[in-house]
């Protein structure tokens, strides 16, 4: 008897098994990177309110961070800066131009600038803003060097591996208290020593547990 199907058809259970685990990988690689924070958060980077630029304040008048964010070495949470501590200088330093025209609203009105929230972590994980500073981790770890960016952009993705990862082996981002504010700080060649001698003065151990963050 002829036979109805061509021979090669008889692979073709192999074919359709082959094509189906290729299409399972490529979904999950798919899944992976276009659904993390790594795709989807970094570079993030809205249009505020008012055009404040972090590299003409932080880098060209070299402001440091804790002007504007005040409460970054003992509050949980980074402050953004009130209506009052623009005016503490812009009541003399170009108050009456265009880009200072929401600044001046706020300051007459009393209603605040409703400024735009670059970098967020779930309300489902706790993160602590001054216990990192206080263990000598640089605001540049994190948020990059914003003193060379006219508008603040995530730099990092903020997911739970990459904390964990930190959290795990910090000592490239431990630097000391001198310099947590220093966005030009690179690590010396003796850094792992350092990261050593702040680790034991500080009796730094970060949590790699579920309960660290999740409480």
């Amino acid at each position: 008897m002829a036979q109805v199907f061509p021979k090669w058809t008889n692979k073709l259970p192999l074919y359709a098994a082959a094509g189906l685990v290729a299409a399972a990988a490529g979904s999950a690689w798919f899944v992976w990177y276009y659904f993390s924070p790594k795709f989807t958060d970094v570079g993030f980077k809205p249009a505020q309110p008012v055009e404040y630029s972090h590299k003409l304040h932080a880098g060209d008048l070299g402001m440091d961070c804790r002007y504007c964010h005040s409460s970054i070495e003992y509050s949980p949470i980074a402050n953004v800066p009130a209506t009052q501590t623009c005016m503490n200088c812009h009541k003399l330093i170009k108050p009456d131009t265009e880009k200072m025209l929401p600044i001046s609203q706020s300051w007459e009105t009393g209603q605040p600038i409703e400024w735009i929230r670059v970098h967020n972590v779930p309300d489902f994980a706790y993160f602590n803003h001054a216990s990192h500073l206080r263990a000598g981790i640089g605001c540049a770890s994190c948020h990059g060097n914003v003193a060379e960016m006219d508008v603040v952009r995530q730099e990092q993705p903020l997911s739970m591996s990459w904390c964990l990862d930190c959290h795990r082996d910090p000592d490239m981002q431990i630097r000391p208290d001198g310099d947590v504010t220093n966005m030009k700080w690179t690590p010396p060649e003796n850094q792992l020593e350092l990261a050593a001698e702040i680790k034991r003065e500080k009796n730094i151990n970060p949590p790699t547990d579920c309960s660290g963050c999740h409480r």
